[in-house]
């Protein structure tokens, strides 16, 4: 079964990569070994005797290609965070990443649907569908997009700013919101997220409550995270330091800040960037309901 799923995995990688060269996009490579990451409250980067990291992301070099000019960018590439394991996590995977300039999340969105209508096409042509947990998914099918608040009241009965502030959104979208996420027979979109959970993203011009962030579902399962970038280098700088202090408080190790990428950032154009988990998709695209299943090793075979 593993020589299967490995040979659609190379199938599903080789299918997301020509989806990207046809479309003029720019393959990168980044490097993997950095001083650091863009520190997040809850993302524990795996650091080397050298006292650098391993990338949780490529999105700072990245974006830093976006600042020198260039317009569409993609990558596939290997990540790390340290302590991730279960049936959808390793502490090493392999993420998707796309950038386009001059662009918000609503073409993010698009982009998203039409790669995985493109992957189920090349990849699945007698079905055309994904599978997760007896799951049935069409992406072919018009796609859900629903807010965040609306999500909340719609599939929890709870207003998500209230939630908020009493510490429960993480337990209300884990436990009502994401199981009802699995009842819809194509993926879905959450988008408009409360400004507060927008580590990285811009607020909306319209209303600075909400960011321009969505997250894409798949039978339940979260597969990519987008959103409308922030390039404001004063503002991510503030928000950096929030992130460091809230490290702070639940006893993690404060961050070190990624200068080069804040000392570019304000020249940067208004963006749009997403992280798409690959070994989720091959995942969906095999049917399966462990991560353990499309990749060569685990970590316990090692």
């Amino acid at each position: 079964m593993k020589s299967d799923a490995l040979w659609l995995r190379a199938q599903v990688i080789k299918a997301v990569r020509d989806f990207f060269w046809e479309r003029g996009f720019l393959e990168v490579e980044t490097p993997l070994l950095i001083p650091a990451n863009a520190p997040e409250e809850h993302i524990n980067p795996v650091f080397t005797t050298s006292s650098w990291q391993l990338q949780t992301s490529p999105e700072i070099c990245m974006k830093r290609l976006l600042s020198a000019g260039h317009q569409s960018l993609f990558q596939i590439s290997r990540c790390w965070r340290s302590g991730e394991r279960g049936s959808r996590h390793l502490s090493e995977f392999t993420m998707l990443e796309w950038y386009r300039a001059d662009c918000n999340y609503q073409n993010l969105m698009t982009d998203s649907e039409e790669l995985l209508q493109y992957v189920v096409e090349i990849c699945r042509p007698d079905s055309r569908c994904f599978g997760y947990k007896d799951i049935t998914i069409n992406p072919c099918a018009p796609w859900e997009r629903i807010t965040v608040q609306e999500s909340f009241s719609r599939f929890g009965n709870r207003d998500v700013w209230d939630c908020l502030r009493k510490g429960l959104y993480e337990e209300i979208l884990t436990s009502l919101v994401e199981p009802a996420l699995a009842g819809f027979a194509a993926p879905v979109i959450l988008y408009d997220y409360p400004a507060e959970l927008a580590a990285l993203a811009r607020v909306k011009p319209e209303n600075k409550n909400l960011a321009e962030r969505f997250e894409l579902y798949v039978g339940g399962l979260e597969l990519a995270n987008g959103f409308s970038e922030l390039n404001d280098p004063l503002e991510q700088r503030r928000r950096f330091e929030e992130a460091n202090a809230a490290r702070s408080c639940a006893g993690h190790a404060v961050l070190p800040l990624p200068e080069p990428f804040l000392y570019t950032l304000g020249v940067m154009p208004d963006s749009a960037g997403i992280a798409l988990g690959i070994d989720r998709l091959v995942m969906l695209t095999a049917g399966v309901d462990s991560i353990d299943e499309i990749v060569a090793f685990t970590p316990e075979e090692l």
